[in-house]
């Protein structure tokens, strides 16, 4: 079960800022620098900083720190940008112009998981790597703009993923999905599901309705959260174990693939109806031509 954290934490933004501008008078933009960030001068990144180091040549006579593993990925919202995880820290990245915009790095503390929240200030780590940071049991609120953490969330299982919107806050651990209102951290829902050790769930990112979709209680199964309806839909999607799935903005559709990766299927989520199914495996799609 969820924790907060014993001593108060300094006041919560109870709207952060979604959208992507470079106005210096919005407190929440990632667009001020920092004089802390390490950003990129190129407008082009070198995806090898990301990669496990190559082993040198005998005549080498220099050393160097081994760049940091990649541990996770993650878009924001809108995907205008994307974090990166590593052993050591993380790393924001704007999409288009492709370059990084700044990095965190903590001294050899592992993130497992980074979360944006559109553009702003605000993110949700989690500890991971052979040295985490935090513990992997617990979700950290970080603000960047103060360079420390804000608030925690403390369960009794490693958490396998997170969700941000601008009004809630969803945590993933192996069996079960914790719902938080993101203003006070107060809990307002718990969801059972089946082993879910990729954390997977998807939210809606329209402001006017939360639609949640995860793993149901059953193999192949999604259930679909509409919170404003207060309306459980559950879609038996695949005969086989589901490997991902993703909502539309709206939470309207959603398409799911299983662990076999021939088909993606589109569902309505509120009817449960398929409406589209793609082949996925090119090799199939070719023998059956």
């Amino acid at each position: 079960m969820a924790t907060l954290p014993a001593s108060p934490s300094p006041p919560w933004p109870t709207n952060p800022n979604p959208n992507n501008n470079n106005n210096n008078n919005n407190p929440n933009s990632i667009s001020i620098p920092n004089p802390n960030f390490h950003p990129d001068q190129s407008q082009t990144l070198d995806f090898d900083s990301l990669m496990s180091p190559q082993p040198q040549s005998p005549s080498s006579t220099t050393t160097s720190p081994p760049p940091p593993s990649l541990l996770q990925l993650s878009f924001n919202q809108d995907h205008a940008c994307f974090a990166a995880a590593t052993d050591n820290g993380f790393r924001i990245y704007n999409c288009d112009p492709f370059r990084e915009l700044f990095r965190r790095e903590f001294g050899g503390g592992g993130i497992s998981h980074v979360e944006m929240l559109f553009r702003c200030n605000i993110l949700a780590l989690v500890g991971g790597g052979s040295h985490p940071q935090y513990p992997p049991n617990k979700v950290m609120i970080w603000d960047d703009h103060q360079g420390t953490c804000i608030g925690e969330l403390s369960f009794r299982a490693a958490v396998r993923g997170v969700r941000l919107r601008r009004d809630r806050i969803i945590v993933v651990v192996e069996q079960k999905i914790f719902v938080y209102n993101f203003a006070d951290l107060k809990l307002l829902h718990q969801i059972e599901t089946i082993a879910n050790p990729k954390g997977l769930c998807s939210v809606s990112h329209v402001s006017e309705s939360l639609v949640l979709a995860c793993p149901g209680l059953h193999k192949g199964q999604i259930r679909v959260e509409h919170f404003a309806q207060k309306k459980t839909k559950f879609i038996s999607a695949h005969d086989s174990r589901i490997a991902s799935f993703a909502l539309t903005l709206d939470g309207q559709l959603i398409a799911t693939a299983s662990v076999k990766g021939t088909l993606i299927r589109i569902y309505d989520t509120n009817t449960g109806t398929l409406l589209q199914e793609v082949c996925a495996n090119w090799q199939l799609l070719l023998l059956n031509s």
